[in-house]
C-alpha cells in the first residue's frame, strides 16, 4: 500500500499542474466574481441569458468566461482580471458569412459537415471564424481567417 501511495502521489500531482497550466476551466457561481469582473457580465448579460460562468488559468493568468445565450444563439465571453474583454466566440449562422469565408470553411472540410460557425474576436477585432465540423461521427475544428483563409488551430 505504501508503494502505491508513494506512485500515486507523485502522478497525481503532476495531473493536477498540468491541468493548471493547459487553462483548464472550473465552474463557479456569480458571487466568485471579482468586481471588475461583475461588472463586465452584467454589461454583456443586458443583452442576453447568462448560462454560466467558468474560471480558468492560462500562463500564470487568471480570466473568467461567460456563457450567454443572446436571440438564441450562444456567445462566450472572455473578461481578464480587470474587467476587461478579451475574446468573444459568437455563433453566426452559414448564410450569413461572407462569400470568401463560406468558400474558405467549405474547402477545409473534406467530406465533413459543418454543424456551427462562430465568430472569434480578441479585443474587439475580428481575428477569425471557426467551424465545428462532423466527419464520420468524429468532431474537428477548423479556423479561418476573415479572409477565408485556412488558419493553423
Amino acid at each position: 500500500m505504501k508503494t502505491l501511495v508513494h506512485v500515486m502521489l507523485p502522478a497525481f500531482t503532476l495531473l493536477a499542474a498540468g491541468s493548471v497550466l493547459t487553462g483548464e476551466e472550473t465552474r463557479i457561481k456569480r458571487s466568485e466574481l471579482p468586481p471588475a469582473v461583475e461588472k463586465a457580465v452584467a454589461e454583456q448579460a443586458k443583452v442576453g441569458t447568462l448560462r454560466g460562468l467558468s474560471k480558468e488559468i492560462e500562463h500564470g493568468k487568471t480570466f473568467y468566461e461567460a456563457e450567454l445565450t443572446i436571440n438564441g444563439h450562444g456567445r462566450d465571453v472572455l473578461i481578464d482580471e480587470a474587467g476587461q474583454v478579451v475574446e468573444v466566440e459568437e455563433e453566426i449562422a452559414f448564410d450569413a458569412l461572407p462569400a470568401s469565408v463560406k468558400e474558405g470553411l467549405r474547402s477545409s472540410t473534406v467530406g465533413g459537415e459543418i454543424v456551427k460557425v462562430e465568430t472569434l474576436m480578441k479585443y474587439g477585432e475580428l481575428v477569425a471564424y471557426e467551424a465545428a465540423v462532423k466527419t464520420n461521427g468524429k468532431r474537428t475544428e477548423i479556423k479561418v481567417g476573415p479572409d477565408g483563409k485556412k488558419l493553423p488551430k
